[in-house]
């Protein structure tokens, strides 16, 4: 898929795009579809991923007055939260990029994480049958999992990805970690999974190594705290 878009002069900044979330023409059209989904219009917290195909989800999210969560890069400083009310609107756009997070947004630990009403997740690939393939290091799976152990999200919680139409692909084996996709956005349509596959309950910690552990002190808070 990396190697298509490129070939296809389908991919945009940063490239090239192996091993990211590759960032995708349409990405602002694929985006502007969420404002369609009734969950997207009726949530309050929207978890967004950081990646930069995701950036104009996360802008329309402060610009319809909605609270952000944004994981950090590799979650090795956790998870900011970006409260619309508190960011002027020239600012949104600065906001929404990584290192203007990390200027405007609060920096909160697990006890003080909000309930999560909408999930958005940066995808390499998706299935119609609502599979998602993302760049092969489970931070995503991670994300989900901390969420759910905390008792923020839970199997009514709707996920949602954009990617370009070529993105879509014949489905594939999952593990039991892997997150389902319930909508997909793409520069052209969305497509309602309806999905039947089974969410995650939580993190898989046979699969947690200490090597992980120390990358990432969220998680080992969450594990302390069980």
């Amino acid at each position: 898929m990396w190697k298509y878009l490129e070939d296809n002069d389908l991919a945009r900044f940063p490239r090239p795009v192996y091993k990211r979330i590759p960032n995708f023409v349409g990405a602002d059209k694929a985006a502007s579809l969420i404002r369609e989904l009734k969950e997207f219009q009726e949530a309050e917290v929207v978890k967004v991923n950081p990646d930069a195909p995701q950036t104009d989800i996360r802008q329309i999210v402060l610009e319809e007055e909605k609270t952000l969560l944004m994981p950090t890069p590799r979650l090795r400083k956790g998870f900011l939260l970006l409260d619309s009310k508190r960011i002027p609107r020239q600012l949104v756009r600065r906001a929404v990029s990584i290192s203007g997070a990390y200027e405007v947004a609060e920096r909160v630990r697990l006890s003080k994480l909000p309930a999560i009403d909408l999930i958005v997740a940066g995808s390499v690939a998706v299935s119609l049958e609502g599979g998602r393939i993302g760049k092969g290091e489970g931070y995503s799976e991670l994300e989900y999992g901390i969420l759910r152990e905390c008792k923020l999200v839970s199997d009514e919680t709707r996920v949602v990805t954009s990617v370009h139409d070529c993105q879509i692909v014949k489905s594939f084996p999952l593990e039991e970690h892997d997150i389902p996709v319930d909508y997909i956005l793409t520069p052209t349509k969305m497509h309602d999974t309806r999905t039947t596959i089974r969410r995650p309950k939580g993190i898989y910690w046979e699969k947690v190594t200490p090597e992980i552990l120390q990358k990432i002190p969220i998680l080992e808070d969450l594990r302390k705290r069980r």
